[in-house]
């Protein structure tokens, strides 16, 4: 069975530039790029959702500046060209756009096309492309749970009522489902703070592979090793 749901953690855009001689911003060009090929990817192999690990709250917190400004450049030219261009592939693939995290913290004019982005294409409902952006998996619980330890307060339900759909109700994913397959590029093997509560039953590749050299080929035999395996879901 083809996975519904695919979350990715593209690893390696600068490792990648590194062994190229290239400045690591030209590895997370080519990692723009690669999002694109997988959104086709997925439309042909009829993957509704998918959900990329973009940036993380560390990332946030470790990253040089100048880096982290160069990458809120790409993401604005990348997300402009959505609202002024209906050939890009959001529009011909009919792809409902979200984005999970923190997103309070990014620059404001960044946060102000998001909110462009998402309401643009919010009626699109062929496929889903989650953005995972200054995100962090235990913050995204921590706040999950402080809002419905808010709700306890105020009456709404008791704490005996707290349970895993209404915990689900609060996350950022709330409503598109658990990631069935989340692929790993670029050699590590952990989820680094990924979609923790979410990815309790979902199946693990990890590839050697850096995040830009990624073609059809590597994402087929991970779908194809994902549709080989049995899965039990605690059972």
């Amino acid at each position: 069975m083809i996975p519904a749901h695919v979350g990715i953690i593209p690893d390696g855009n600068r490792r990648l530039a590194k062994r190229l001689m290239k400045t690591p911003w030209k590895g997370h060009e080519w990692g723009i790029e690669k999002i694109r090929d997988v959104m086709d990817w997925c439309k042909d192999l009829k993957i509704r959702t998918l959900t990329f690990y973009v940036l993380s709250l560390e990332n946030l917190e470790k990253r040089p500046k100048r880096e982290l400004n160069y990458l809120f450049s790409l993401a604005k030219k990348e997300l402009n060209d959505v609202l002024n261009n209906p050939e890009h592939i959001a529009h011909k693939n009919r792809t409902r756009i979200n984005f999970i995290g923190k997103l309070d913290v990014l620059p404001e004019d960044l946060q102000a096309i998001i909110l462009k982005v998402a309401k643009m294409t919010e009626g699109y409902d062929d496929h889903i492309l989650n953005l995972a952006i200054a995100y962090g998996g235990r913050q995204e619980i921590t706040q999950a749970m402080e809002r419905i330890a808010e709700d306890v307060k105020k009456g709404k339900f008791a704490p005996s009522e707290v349970n895993d759909p209404l915990i689900r109700s609060y996350l950022y994913t709330n409503g598109y489902g658990d990631p069935d397959l989340i692929i790993r590029t670029g050699g590590e093997r952990r989820l680094s703070n990924f979609l923790p509560y979410q990815s309790v039953y979902s199946e693990l590749v990890f590839m050697d592979v850096f995040w830009p050299e990624m073609d059809k080929r590597d994402f087929s035999k991970a779908i194809r090793d994902f549709e080989s395996r049995q899965r039990r879901f605690g059972k």
